[in-house]
């Protein structure tokens, strides 16, 4: 039987203690308390740092010259029911993530993020720290880098190499700048498009279309093409 979506996030989900009863008004004054005794705390750099780190891989993945072909496999369409496991490509919803990401839709990229890395994708597991360090959620942040480096048995985890890589990379790219480009005005305008259809919710749920589909690609080949031609003219 196939699995739908609703599944999938159940294998993603957190567990959610029960709230207890609290003096909402005293923890008030504590944190108050506490934050007027701090200057720029190590979390708020932590968090600065984790976003810098984020927007990074999201453009890394979101240039990737296959990027519009995975997204195109889990658009919807006429011939096409609800996403199930078996139609899910874990690469299209890791790049639909990350194209939400960096189009300031941060709770529908966690959503597909999600789907992501619940069927097994690392990437998406990693994002999915450095986006709850950015929000300052260190428990969250700390299952997913627990998944991304222990509980998935299927592929190598990244080793601690690879991790320090990509900081001192996200270090470069924050002095020098990247090749990897911003989404255009156009994919921006594609994604409202489709966070109006869905104007009682913060999260974009609905699968990406075929408009948005022929965006991508028309973004992905252009950057493809500039970079080619900025080759060959640096070439004696």
């Amino acid at each position: 039987m196939s699995t739908t979506i609703n599944d999938l996030l159940e294998g993603a989900r957190l567990p959610v203690a029960p709230r207890s009863g609290t003096d909402v008004a005293s923890g008030l004054r504590r944190l108050a308390a506490d934050a007027s005794r701090r200057t720029p705390t190590t979390e708020v750099t932590r968090a600065a740092q984790a976003g810098q780190r984020l927007a990074v891989v999201c453009r890394w993945v979101l240039n990737e010259p296959d990027a519009a072909a995975h997204v195109a496999k889990i658009a919807e369409g006429p011939d096409r029911g609800p996403l199930t496991e078996d139609e899910l490509d874990v690469d299209g919803a890791l790049v639909y993530a990350c194209l939400l990401s960096l189009t300031g839709h941060p709770e529908s990229a966690q959503f597909w993020w999600q789907l992501a890395a619940g069927a097994g994708s690392r990437a998406a597991a990693y994002c999915l720290h450095l986006h709850h360090l950015c929000l300052g959620e260190s428990r969250r942040a700390r299952h997913w880098f627990h998944q991304l480096t222990h509980s998935m048995a299927d592929t190598a985890p990244p080793d601690a190499a690879f991790l320090d890589g990509l900081e001192i990379f996200a270090r470069y790219v924050r002095a020098n700048g990247s090749g990897a480009h911003a989404p255009t005005g156009r994919l921006e305008s594609e994604v409202d498009r489709l966070a109006a259809r869905t104007p009682h919710s913060s999260v974009i749920v609905a699968r990406p279309d075929r408009q948005l589909v022929a965006r991508l690609q028309e973004f992905t080949e252009g950057r493809w093409l500039k970079a080619s031609y900025d080759n060959e003219k640096g070439s004696p």
